[in-house]
């Protein structure tokens, strides 16, 4: 059985998702830590045996996201998903950008929390849906944020179903989910994704979820629909 690390300064949240963990993954091994250096030290101490940990972004001695960066430089190898109150969005992707496996808020029911730990063990990248498909506030174009061209025009490469694709992803769907969705094989999501990612002229499915969060993808096939 797996062992995880929750790394959150707060006794009440470590107990809680320890007591989730415990009868959700029976036979688990949990450690706890309360500050950045304390997650360091033990993640150093532990990291042969250590499978995932997960970390708060409000630690006391860690600003925000630097102490994600600072863990991911001094432990490349150990997988790290946050477990945080804050769910701006951008922090979401940010955190995925530097190296996160999974991103879960604290708000997360406890069957879905079990659920996102799960596939993070088996590999996977968890993104939290609702905060996926919330939408962006609106804002008035600028030069800077407006999509240009090039970004079009590689956009102009994807076919109606992996538009679809690529807007699902956005939401954080697994392949799976997105097959479901579509009615299409998973095989064939994972196609699709490949495709997209080359067209798109990125390395990752983050990468094309950044990218893809400077457009409006909902508009974008409502538009190609219209044709």
């Amino acid at each position: 059985m797996p062992t995880l690390m929750v790394a959150d300064d707060h006794p009440l949240f470590r107990e809680a998702i320890a007591a989730v963990i415990d009868a959700g993954l029976p036979g688990s091994r949990m450690l706890e830590t309360d500050s950045l250096e304390s997650t360091l030290h033990q993640a150093e101490r532990h990291a042969e045996e250590l499978d995932l940990l997960l970390l708060d972004l409000g630690l006391p001695d860690a600003d925000g996201l630097a102490g994600l960066a600072r863990l991911r430089q001094a432990l490349p190898r150990l997988p790290v998903a946050i477990v945080s109150a804050e769910q701006d969005r951008r922090v979401v992707l940010e955190a995925i950008d530097l190296g996160a496996v999974g991103y879960i808020p604290k708000s997360t029911p406890r069957e879905a929390l079990l659920a996102a730990l799960q596939r993070i063990l088996e590999g996977q990248v968890y993104l939290p849906p609702d905060i996926m498909r919330r939408p962006r506030e609106a804002a008035t174009p600028t030069p800077s944020s407006t999509p240009d061209a090039t970004l079009n025009a590689r956009l102009g490469r994807l076919t109606d179903k992996q538009l679809e694709v690529l807007e699902r992803m956005t939401r954080g769907e697994s392949n799976k989910r997105i097959a479901l969705a579509l009615d299409i094989a998973e095989t064939t999501v994972k196609t699709h994704v490949s495709a997209i990612l080359r067209k798109l002229e990125v390395a990752s499915r983050v990468q094309a979820i950044l990218v893809a969060g400077e457009i409006d993808l909902a508009e974008q096939i409502a538009a190609r629909r219209q044709r």
